[in-house]
């Protein structure tokens, strides 16, 4: 295929994938399966990697590209992105349409009413019709560059519509609120206390650390959505805010069709009341409704304070309150081992729902809020979705309501229970705590902790239940219960002896796996590894104490106390002598970095294509554990490009870049010094 007709099937598809990305993310009525859209995006990819000089900025597959981001660069607003003064009540809006009666001078005018989305408000910037830069609001003055992250947002164009390119102005600036819906926040929070992280709040948290996130592969993974809601631009722009919205619709944005033009303020506050009851309806947060006068030139002759503009104001929905009685003051351990006080209420109706228990989030926020046993309490759906004590009624105290005192052991297990420094919670951190020890023990088993072929998620419930194991030492002691493991459900003589065997072969892990196994907080896989190089003996990592743990560039103090408060315990002194009986967690000597000097430390490494000694993760982990840095794409930092067979688009940009490219021979012969020390299995 010539150069030609390879450009033009490339931007054919680009156009095909925008049509389509707007017809699903936009409109919400998609013309094609997922697996005609995944072809179409695969084609694209597969003539890009073949012709990257045919790449572009503005193609559907540079949505999330580079490496992750050291910090967000300050940009300063054209035009400052003002916050909207509140109001509560009908009688503010009344003084708000009397403001605007005065300032027009008579004038006769119309209000555009909108609904108020509880997110986090961005500026996306288009110039002839390609978006070139986003921000967050900031200060209303500057705000963080994080375009990045925006062009992850699918219902974002990063093209406008070709079909309107007339309309399109050849600057424009686009404003907006990036949210999350409330189905996609609960899963949110389910993945995030399933990989052992706090949960978000509210949606409109969720939305604003997915923004700041550094890594756009990792924002592309948060299902944030957008809705438009201004346009500013010095040519081809309306006269209204209503027709504006209608144009920036047919451009290709997502705007949110629940608006009204009202003719005067009583028309406005029955729209207002009528979206305070439709509101629960909505698949996302609104926080209340948006007035806004309709005519540009009316807008611009009310001008605006230093903080607010005068021709426009938000309306807020009231809270939805309730009050009842605080029962009782229970502790929940969950699967991380964090410890959390939830309310038991006396039943009481709250938005269409009877509530019985409510978040208290933390001991300080109990303490701050000075809410005690038996008080009178003043509950409310925060974000509509989670009940939450909001204070308790003081006035109505009767002298016998009890202080809350956080336990200094454990409620479920009895263990010791820690608090890190920057942490509200505190935090069991028995490895045999009943709360949370299937968490552990599938912790203890996974591929990049222990590798125990065969135990998996649904094995390790059943071995609980039937009590053949109480934590993860007991695992080494399956070979002596072979019978009882034979009459377990889907368990036969063959599974048995490759769940014995894959046991067995687990022994030989390396000393950093092992310790990522016994599930330290705040020590992941890097620091696992970095631990084992430094004490090469899990016996030497036990007795270390703070400042030889602090001494180690990659373990803050943090971190540390963590470490020390895990081999500290009585518990884990426990297990981890029981599991060196067993001959699990051998010592490695000296460790890489003392035998082998440096190693391949400070050094950046990409591989691209496939090898025959190695898979591409186990090369991955010779270099890291020989103290080299993995990097998926390749820039100006990168040492090295080790090329396999069939290698894609980054030999290219290494090549025209001038960085050092190896062969597998070059690679194999790099790291042999490493590989006997390391243990690769």
């Amino acid at each position: 295929m010539n150069q030609n007709r390879v450009s033009q099937e490339i931007e054919s598809l680009r156009e095909q994938i925008r049509h389509h990305d707007w017809r699903y993310y936009v409109l919400n009525q998609p013309e094609i399966s997922d697996t005609e859209y995944d072809r179409l995006m695969e084609r694209l990819r597969d003539l890009e990697e073949k012709h990257p000089e045919l790449i572009t900025e503005d193609s559907p597959t540079r949505r999330v590209s580079g490496a992750p981001l050291s910090g967000f660069s300050v940009i300063a607003h054209e035009t400052p992105m003002l916050s909207l003064a509140n109001t509560y009540s009908r009688e503010e809006l009344g003084e708000f349409d009397q403001r605007v009666k005065k300032g027009l001078s008579g004038e006769r005018y119309e209000y555009v009413v909108e609904l108020k989305f509880d997110g986090v408000a961005v500026s996306l910037v288009y110039e002839s019709g390609s978006f070139v830069q986003g921000s967050t609001r900031g200060d209303g003055f500057h705000g963080d560059d994080i375009t990045a992250n925006l062009k992850t947002i699918r219902s974002i164009p990063i093209r406008l519509i070709s079909s309107q390119q007339s309309a399109i102005p050849k600057r424009m600036e686009v404003r907006g609120e990036v949210f999350i819906d409330r189905r996609s926040f609960d899963r949110i929070n389910r993945e995030r206390q399933n990989a052992e992280e706090e949960p978000f709040a509210n949606p409109r948290n969720a939305a604003a650390g997915s923004l700041k996130l550094l890594d756009p592969a990792q924002v592309a993974q948060r299902p944030l959505d957008i809705f438009l809601y201004a346009c500013l631009a010095s040519e081809g722009i309306p006269a209204t805010h209503i027709e504006t919205l209608d144009l920036l619709s047919r451009l290709g944005f997502k705007v949110n069709p629940n608006r009204m033009l009202c003719q005067g303020i009583d028309q406005v506050i029955e729209y207002c009341d009528l979206w305070e009851d439709r509101r629960k309806d909505l698949p996302y947060d609104i926080d209340g409704m948006v007035i806004k006068v309709n005519d540009f030139g009316q807008q611009a002759r009310l001008g605006a304070t230093s903080k607010n503009p005068r021709w426009a104001i938000s309306y807020k929905f009231p809270a939805r309150q309730a009050t009842t009685k605080l029962l009782d003051i229970s502790l929940q351990v969950g699967r991380t081992g964090a410890i959390t006080p939830v309310a038991i209420l006396e039943p009481v109706e709250l938005s269409g729902t009877t509530v019985s228990r409510a978040t208290l989030h933390n001991a300080d926020e109990i303490l701050r809020k000075d809410i005690r046993v038996g008080d009178r309490v003043i509950i409310e759906k925060g974000g509509e979705i989670i009940p939450k004590v909001v204070q308790p009624v003081i006035s109505v105290r009767t002298g016998n309501e009890i202080e809350f005192r956080m336990p200094g052991e454990c409620p479920v297990c009895g263990g010791g229970v820690i608090r890190l420094p920057g942490e509200a919670a505190y935090r069991c951190i028995s490895v045999n705590c009943p709360a949370q020890v299937e968490r552990v023990i599938q912790h203890f088993a996974s591929r990049d902790a222990m590798d125990i072929e065969g135990l998996g998620p649904a094995l390790i419930k059943q071995l609980l239940s039937e009590g053949l194991i109480k934590d993860y030492a007991g695992i080494y002691a399956l070979n002596e219960k072979r019978g009882q493991l034979l009459q377990l459900e889907r368990m036969a003589e063959k599974s048995v002896q490759n769940l014995l065997d894959g046991i067995e072969k687990s022994k030989g892990r390396p000393l950093g796996a092992f310790i990522f196994a016994l599930g330290i907080r705040h020590v992941g896989r890097v620091a696992a590894e970095t631990l084992a190089r430094r004490f090469g003996c899990i016996e030497a990592l036990s007795v270390a104490d703070d400042e030889e743990l602090e001494k180690i560039p990659e373990i803050g103090p943090v971190m540390a106390e963590s470490i020390r408060a895990f081999f500290k315990s009585e518990r884990t002194r426990s297990v981890l002598s029981k599991l060196l009986d067993h001959r699990v967690g051998r010592c490695e000597g000296k460790g890489v970095e003392s035998a082998a000097g440096e190693g391949l430390k400070r050094k950046s490494f990409v591989f691209t294509g496939s090898m025959l000694a190695f898979t591409r993760t186990e090369a991955q982990d010779i270099v890291r554990r020989a103290g080299g840095q993995v990097m998926t794409t390749v820039g100006k930092k990168t040492d090295y490009v080790v090329a396999g067979d069939d290698p894609g688009s980054k030999l290219a940009k290494a090549q025209k870049l001038g960085i050092t490219i190896l062969n597998e021979e070059e690679f194999l012969q790099m790291i042999e010094p490493f590989i006997t020390e390391i243990h690769l299995h």
